[in-house]
């Protein structure tokens, strides 16, 4: 992971409203492929999600704290935690649809998947349906997918595109 980082506290509750913040934020300040957008769970007294971004240089982390701050966005150096859940990061664009083991790997920065419940990984030729919504996480330095099996002997990724509500059924 760069050095160069920086962490934003929007006050969300939500990770997807987390997720959606991030990507109009890469919109809107043209952030470049190689930059990683996670989002952290912060506990405590007021539970919430914060926002970092970690970007390949210094220069670009100056520009990209200055045109936060100019949108009233309070910021600070660093990473809150090592283990935030990227949003973006380097290939997500393309792991999209149903992709080999391998191919995720070569198209993304994702480092390795772990399948729930099974000691070892998954084969390379394993299919992976990404469901358009891969949202790996950093483990130990590595970007890694959780993914858990599914009906046809293929993957998906652990995290739902749409979770339903807690309690929606009562």
């Amino acid at each position: 992971m760069t050095p160069y980082a920086l962490t934003l506290d929007p006050g969300v509750r939500e990770l997807r409203a987390g997720d959606h913040l991030l990507q109009e934020l890469a919109t809107e300040l043209a952030l470049p492929e190689g930059v990683f957008g996670c989002t952290h769970l912060v506990r405590g007294d007021r539970p919430r999600v914060a926002l970092s971004l970690a970007v390949p240089s210094e220069p670009l982390l100056s520009t990209v704290r200055e045109r936060l701050a100019a949108r009233g966005h309070d910021v600070r150096d660093g990473l809150p935690d090592p283990v935030g859940r990227a949003v973006l990061y380097p290939g997500a664009a393309a792991v999209t649809g149903t992709l080999t083991i391998a191919e995720l790997l070569t198209r993304s920065a994702i480092d390795r998947v772990t399948v729930l419940g099974t000691p070892g990984p998954p084969a390379p030729g394993t299919l992976l349906v990404t469901r358009d919504h891969v949202r790996p996480q950093w483990q130990d330095g590595e970007l890694v997918l959780a993914a858990v099996p599914a009906a046809g002997g293929v993957l998906v990724p652990f995290e739902v595109p749409e979770p339903t509500p807690c309690c929606a059924d009562h």
